[in-house]
This record gives structure tokens, sequence and C-alpha cells, in this order.
């Protein structure tokens, strides 16, 4: 009998805590309400929501996180999925660390080429973007010769020195990366002295992007930029003839000189594409040890200073080359050490609100930096626990995105009574969805405007932690939304 009691007071609860997020049962706050008018479509979305996987230790096959994130990286199915081998780990990112000599070359993938394997296997045929950023610095001319560590797992942030080309002319440049596509798409490649390197890789590149945040890296003007990408892509265009190209890949988006300058047909040589163009936003903490409660203001601060700049580099990119496309292809968060658990559920819906405000001004892709962090690494900009792999918060609100919303889209008319909430109706091929975001850290009820309709409650908030975005069905009217939550409701008729 007691055994009986004691659960039935455990269903009551239960029972208790699921009409509280359904029904919003809070008597101290305001009931928010929103309006959706479904017949006045505001715009068509173009906007493919996916991530950046960056090349390190922690994914190689070593590292006992590697087949669980990899794991996760294929639950995705992310179209245009971004993997960048980069400078900290110069074995890991660059395939010729010494110049070559009239008898011999040093041309070494071992620590690159299961890397790429996985990130192939785990797109599944989908489109991909690579970017191999790190450019050898012996081609760069540098007072001093510039080490690396014989381990290749030992982090070195001064390998990217240099601000001029030894080869002025960049084809020895182009020629590197010649060879890498060749490497990776043809089977192999002939060195500079002659020799044959059967590599037995035959993967489908979709996008090739030139550099990785030149701005930043190397210290490149906007003239030497499109001076190297004419070069690369002209190169490895003869070698796959149908591999496109994103170009700057900015850290900064405060230089309008490099988007009016690269942008312009007429600073380029004849037959080389501008098929797309990319940058990135960060949305940093104003100062060391600022805490959640402020930061909630400041993130979304930056993010919308950077919407701004998105649509003034847009009205750029209109007016001198209308085809290209844009991908800001790095979208993340960061705040100073130890990472309150909140901070997750934050930047994960700072993440939200960007890629529904980069869908209004009709962006091509936005994507999530990034699957794997770790200290030394930007931990805060991680998707998965750096210790077990397992996701986090910021990972599954890109899952609850990628599988509700998409190109093809119908955005329409939504108004609601209060600003701390983002709320956007949208006609998906699967029926009509509401995306709802918490921007706060408090909780917010809602007055939906549908009362008999059936409605599949999908969303992510502190309390799913590192499982799955949970799902809940509702009939009711009134939803709490709580602190940072991102909700999707669909509606069933």
């Amino acid at each position: 009998m007691k055994e009986e009691k004691n659960l039935k007071k455990v269903g009551m609860l239960v029972l208790y805590f699921s009409l509280l997020f359904c029904s919003g049962v809070y008597a101290q706050q305001s009931i928010e309400k929103i309006n959706i008018d479904w017949n006045n479509i505001t715009c068509v979305s173009k906007t493919t929501p996916t991530l950046q996987l960056v090349g390190n230790p922690k994914v190689r096959p070593f590292s006992p996180i590697c087949k669980p994130v990899f794991a996760a990286l294929k639950n995705l199915k992310a179209n245009y999925l971004r993997y960048v081998p980069w400078c900290p780990y110069p074995k890991l990112s660059v395939a010729e660390l010494k110049a070559p000599t009239k008898e011999e070359t040093y041309w070494n993938f071992s620590y690159m080429d299961s890397t790429i394997a996985a990130v192939m296997e785990a797109s599944e045929g989908r489109p991909v973007v690579i970017d191999f950023s790190t450019t050898p610095v012996w081609m760069w001319k540098t007072e001093s010769e510039i080490s690396y560590p014989e381990d290749p797992y030992q982090v070195c942030w001064n390998y990217n020195k240099g601000t001029e080309l030894r080869d002025t002319t960049v084809r020895e440049l182009a020629d590197y990366y010649g060879r890498m596509l060749q490497w990776y798409t043809k089977g192999g490649f002939t060195d500079e002295i002659g020799i044959y390197h059967k590599s037995g890789h035959y993967y489908n590149i979709d996008y090739w992007e030139v550099l990785n945040e030149p701005d930043g890296e190397h210290l490149i003007s906007p003239e030497l930029y499109t001076k190297i990408y004419d070069a690369i892509v002209l190169k490895l265009k003869n070698i796959q003839p149908d591999l496109k190209f994103l170009g700057l890949s900015l850290m900064y988006e405060n230089n309008p000189h490099y988007f009016e300058y690269f942008l312009n047909p007429k600073n380029h040589q004849p037959g080389v594409p501008l098929d797309g163009i990319s940058y990135h936003l960060y949305s940093q903490t104003s100062y060391k040890g600022q805490n959640i409660e402020s930061f909630q203001y400041t993130c979304f601060e930056k993010a919308n200073a950077f919407l701004n700049k998105v649509r003034y580099i847009e009205n750029i990119r209109k007016r001198l080359s209308p085809h290209t496309i844009t991908m800001i292809n790095e979208i993340g968060t960061m705040i100073s050490q130890p990472i309150p658990s909140e901070y997750w559920n934050l930047s994960g819906a700072m993440y939200a609100h960007v890629f529904l405000e980069l869908t209004k001004i009709g962006i091509d892709v936005a994507g999530e930096s990034q699957l794997v962090g770790y200290p030394t690494q930007y931990p805060d900009v991680s998707m998965v626990n750096w210790e077990t792999g397992k996701p986090n918060s910021r990972y599954w609100v890109l899952k609850l995105l990628i599988d509700n919303f998409g190109p093809g889209d119908k955005l329409v008319s939504t108004n609601i009574s209060t600003g701390d909430v983002q709320g956007q109706g949208i006609i998906t091929k699967e029926g009509n969805k509401l995306l709802l975001i918490n921007k706060k850290n408090k909780s917010v009820s809602i007055q939906l405007p549908w009362k008999n309709s059936n409605k599949e409650i999908s969303y992510v908030d502190m309390t799913t932690g590192e499982n799955s975005y949970a799902r809940i069905k509702m009939t009711g009217t009134l939803l709490e939304l709580r602190p940072f939550s991102v909700v999707v409701i669909s509606l069933k008729q």
C-alpha cells in the first residue's frame, strides 16, 4: 500500500510538471500573445542550417571521443558541413611541411587522411565545404625559420608567419593546392620532381574555400587575397571543372573594401568564378568575467550589430555580383572560464536567432561553430562535451533546426507582444510550424492562437541537457518557455 501511494505521488508530480510546461501556470508572469497570418508570406527561405568541424587531436582515431563525435556528426545529416584543418597543429593541416629540393620532396598526408575519410563517411554524400586553410610557412618570407613541434598533437600558435609570399606570382601556392585536390579527388599527383604519389582517394568535394580569415592570418590585403584566390581557383578548376569556390572567409566584417574589391568582377582574371563568399560571427563577452545575467544582453546585442553589417554587405554583393551566394560559416559565442551550464542554452538560442534573421535576409548557409572545442581550443564554441563526446544543447538546437527547417520554407507575418521571445510562423513541406526562441534567462508564458489544433512540441532547454531535444503533445493554448529555450511547434490538423 505504501509503495502504491508513493507511485501515485510520483505520477501526480510528473503530471503537474507536464502541465506546468504546457500551460504556463505562473501567477507572477504576464501572458504574452502571438499572432500569425498564414496567408501573408514575407519571404521564402534559401538558408541551410549547418556547422563547422575543425581538425584537432580530439577528432583523431586515437581520441576516446572520436567515435561518438563522428556518430553525432552523421546523425545531424547536415548539408554543407565545413571541414577546416587549421594552423595550431601543423602536421594535421599542412601536407608539405618542408620545401622541396631538386632531389627530394616531403609530402605527408598520414595525419590528414583518416579525418577526411571520417568526414566524408559521416556526410554520406551530402555536399561538403573543404578549407585546407593553413599554407606551408616556408612559402612566406620570414625573418627566421619557423619551427613546429615534432609531436603532431602539441599545440603550436606561431606557425602562421609572414605577410609576403616568396613567389609573388602565387604559382607555387596554387600548385600546392592543386596537388592536394588531386590527392583527394583524382587518386594521386605528380610532385615537384616528377615522382607520382598514389592516394587511392576519389572523394567528391563540392566547395573549396580559399584560405581562412586572411585578414587575421598573414594580414593579407584585399588585393593580394584576390590575386591568391584567382591563382588557386584557376589551378583547381582546371583539375575539377565542376568544383565551386568560396572566397574571403573573413574574421572581421568591418572593412567594406574587402567586399567592394573582391566582389567586383573587374578585379579578377578572366574565367574566375565568384561562386560564394563567407565571413564569421563570434558574439563575445564585453569584459573578462562577465556573467550570464549580463552576457545574455551583450550576446544578442553583438549578434544584432553583426546582422546590420550583413545587410550592408548584402547590398554590396547584390550590386557587384548578384549571382554570388553568401555563407556565414562560423557562428558562435565566447565567454570567460569557467563555463556555467546555462551558457550552452544561451549560445544555442543565439544561434537559432541568427539563423532565423539570416533566413529573413536571404543568406544561403548559416554554419554553427564548431563541433569539437576544448581547453586551449576554444572550449566555449564546442557542440559536444569534450570529455565524453556527448552532444550539448548547442548541438541539439542545430539538430532541431535541421530536422524542421530549410530552403523553400515560407516565412509568414508573425507578431509577438514581448521582446524577450522571438517567434516566427513558417510553412514547411511538412506543414505549418512555429519557431520560438526565449532570449532571456527567465520563463515566459505564451498564449498560442490555436484552440483546437493538435500540437506537437519539440524543444531544447536546460532540462534536456546533453539529451536529444524533447517532444510532447499539447492540446491547450498556454505554453511556458523556460530560460533560453528553443521550441518548434508543429500543427497537426
